[in-house]
């Protein structure tokens, strides 16, 4: 592999700093700052937070994935991990069994290791971390230990945009492509749907993180991704997700060559039955008018 799509984190680990950094991300689960929830609890000893994820690595699955945005998949796939658990809880969420009500099994940091090495030698182009906020440490430890065992694709880091700023900076150095979703633009519907009010704000400020750390999307001559920000954002009901917003914003205060997927998939799942205003999928004609905001901004486009 050149130097020029050489993953970051292989100098950061013989340079000694991944070590410092696993170590940094564990101090913040003493008094819980790994998300934009801040629960200041001690999860090194045992106590709840929103998440409901201990000191432990937890999985729901992981394997080959065919349905990732084109510049990841490529011919092998996206190299899944999902881990168990969120930071967010949304109402609406299409994986509720895994986020929400804790599907999955008990990992070691060695068998999680032994897992993305695994998946590697299938030929997956990348490791791609899905919803791992709430368990940086662990995956950390992990990506130390499979870094001895030849690890040599991107890391991605697929979460939900509500992450601090102090655990992204641990990141930096170790996280090649960033795959945030961005959910509101307005803290009303964050605050009733994911009750988060301060969402908006947190996700705006960790996008601008992001991509001081890793620049927009970069890809090889095959058109694998290999480092930089991809953005996705899923259009909901009734304008609720203030795509129009978003965009110019993205544009502007990001990017204006970001890589975003504008995503049509919502449909009414988990407690969104009782919410009559999303208890709906959105029509035709709110996806291809979400898309052209973004198309009217200049930003990239997913197929």
């Amino acid at each position: 592999m050149s130097d020029k799509f050489q993953p970051k984190y292989i100098k950061t680990h013989e340079t000694g700093a991944l070590k410092e950094k696993i170590s940094r991300a564990y101090s913040l689960m003493e008094s819980c700052r790994l998300c934009g929830r801040n629960c200041n609890i001690d999860r090194l000893k045992g106590e709840p937070g929103f998440c409901k994820i201990g000191k432990e690595p937890y999985i729901s699955s992981s394997g080959p994935h065919h349905g990732e945005e084109s510049p990841l998949v490529g011919r092998f796939g996206s190299g899944t991990i999902f881990l168990t658990g969120c930071n967010l809880g949304c109402i609406f969420c299409q994986n509720y069994d895994i986020s929400i009500l804790g599907e999955g099994s008990k990992y070691t940091i060695q068998k999680l290791a032994l897992k993305i090495l695994y998946i590697q030698s299938l030929g997956c182009h990348n490791i791609n971390f899905v919803t791992p906020t709430h368990q940086m440490p662990m995956i950390l430890s992990a990506v130390d230990i499979a870094i001895e065992g030849g690890l040599n694709v991107p890391v991605i880091w697929n979460c939900g945009g509500y992450e601090s700023i102090e655990a992204l900076e641990i990141l930096d150095g170790v996280v090649d492509i960033y795959m945030p979703d961005f959910k509101y633009w307005d803290d009303t519907p964050a605050r009733k749907y994911s009750n988060t009010p301060d969402y908006p704000e947190v996700a705006r400020n960790a996008l601008k993180e992001m991509h001081r750390q890793v620049g927009d999307l970069v890809v090889d001559d095959r058109g694998i991704a290999q480092r930089g920000i991809l953005v996705r954002h899923l259009v909901l009901p009734g304008g609720l997700s203030g795509t129009k917003d978003f965009v110019k914003w993205l544009a502007r205060e990001i990017s204006p060559d970001t890589y975003i997927n504008i995503m049509s998939q919502y449909h009414p799942c988990f407690k969104a039955h009782d919410y009559p205003e999303i208890d709906r999928r959105i029509t035709g004609d709110e996806y291809r008018e979400a898309r052209m905001w973004a198309v009217n901004e200049g930003l990239r486009l997913d197929k």
